[in-house]
């Protein structure tokens, strides 16, 4: 019932539509026209608003005919840098599409987003029963989740909601994904200059360095991570360095654990600080909370028949990413990530195999047949 050649003609259509983080405006403009066409209610939040962007989010509701467990599919609107001029090739003798090689590709989250239109397409053209559908397209997922956690929770009402971005092919579900705090940390010691008096300074570098390298970092245990991301600090090479700005963060699956490794890294800088004369001020932020979902739920046992009954083997699966998914779990709204396929996502090799993205599809159609 997909119709393959129209859901390969639209992604190809919307990857070429400049979306960058805060600047969907056009792609959301093209979204709500085919939303409408479908049949659907459409309308724009203010997140666009509140976070500085060019468009809120795209929330459409497709009324049903009977009753039934009102479902929300969910992708964002926008892509990472370099995400402008892209040109789609699509690879016949692999199957795959990519880019030319000079961007990303955007199949990350524009799969998602074509998938969810085709699915929307094939109920109205065939007259499929089905109960409430809602519809969300994000805005500003990459780099903060800004579209999820600023949308407009009074326009939806599901009672489940599966997130088209993950990596993996269609079949897996992702049950289970981190908490994460972010941790900026402001060093100031004393400037000297570096050639004549450097004893008389104190290195907010070597106050960073200190404290770094008493510190547990990257993979911490199954599940948790932390990272030293962005250093920014310095004046000049003959300046013993006056003060660092650095930029951390720490995730896991478990909120425990996750207070503690955070805890310890602003510990060890707090402690290289005093020992060395540095004064030392830390911000955390916690950017979202963690989610998980047993596989017994009737979420996931919903996904598992709708692969089940296209004959594809479904499985769950951790993340140690975070995405709307979080949020929306965070907010209320008991919600699921689906692998669509995306390989590669965030580099100039990122691609997608035209089957995946027809399976997507195709899970998203059975996803509302089952509900």
């Amino acid at each position: 019932m997909i119709n393959k050649q129209r859901l390969i003609d639209e992604f190809i259509e919307l990857v070429k539509i400049d979306s960058p983080s805060a600047k969907e405006g056009k792609v959301a403009k093209a979204l709500v026209e085919k939303l409408e066409a479908i049949g659907c209610e459409v309308c724009i939040d203010e997140a666009g608003t509140k976070v500085g962007g060019e468009t809120g989010n795209v929330i459409a509701k497709l009324k049903g005919n009977r009753e039934g467990k009102t479902i929300l599919f969910s992708s964002h609107m926008d892509t990472v840098s370099p995400g402008e001029g892209i040109k789609p090739i699509i690879d016949e003798a692999t199957g795959i599409i990519k880019s030319d090689g000079t961007t990303v590709l955007g199949s990350d989250d524009k799969a998602g987003i074509a998938a969810i239109l085709e699915a929307l397409r094939v109920i109205q053209e065939n007259n499929i029963d089905h109960a409430d559908i809602e519809v969300v397209f994000s805005i500003w997922e990459e780099g903060g989740l800004f579209g999820a956690q600023y949308l407009d929770y009074s326009k939806v009402s599901p009672d489940f909601a599966f997130v088209l971005d993950s990596g993996g092919s269609p079949g897996e579900i992702i049950t289970k994904a981190p908490a994460q705090d972010k941790i900026e940390i402001t060093i100031k010691g004393k400037p000297a200059h570096a050639g004549l008096q450097p004893e008389n300074g104190v290195s907010a570098i070597m106050v960073a360095s200190k404290a770094i390298e008493n510190m547990k970092l990257l993979r911490i245990d199954e599940e948790t991570t932390a990272n030293i991301g962005i250093v920014n600090g310095g004046i000049a090479t003959n300046i013993v360095m006056p003060e660092l700005e650095i930029v951390a963060e720490a995730r896991s699956l478990e909120v425990g654990k996750l207070e503690a490794q955070t805890n310890h890294m602003v510990e060890e800088f707090k402690k290289a600080g005093e020992a060395m004369g540095a004064e030392v001020t830390a911000k955390v932020t916690r950017c979202y909370a963690p989610f998980k979902m047993d596989d017994n739920e009737e979420i996931v046992e919903l996904a598992k028949k709708a692969f089940s009954n296209l004959g594809i083997e479904a499985y769950t699966a951790a993340t140690g990413g975070g995405s709307d998914t979080n949020v929306l779990n965070g907010n209320g709204v008991k919600a699921v990530n689906l692998g669509i396929g995306m390989k590669n996502a965030h580099t100039l090799e990122e691609y997608i195999a035209i089957e995946d993205i027809i399976n997507s599809s195709r899970a998203v159609l059975e996803i509302i047949k089952e509900a």
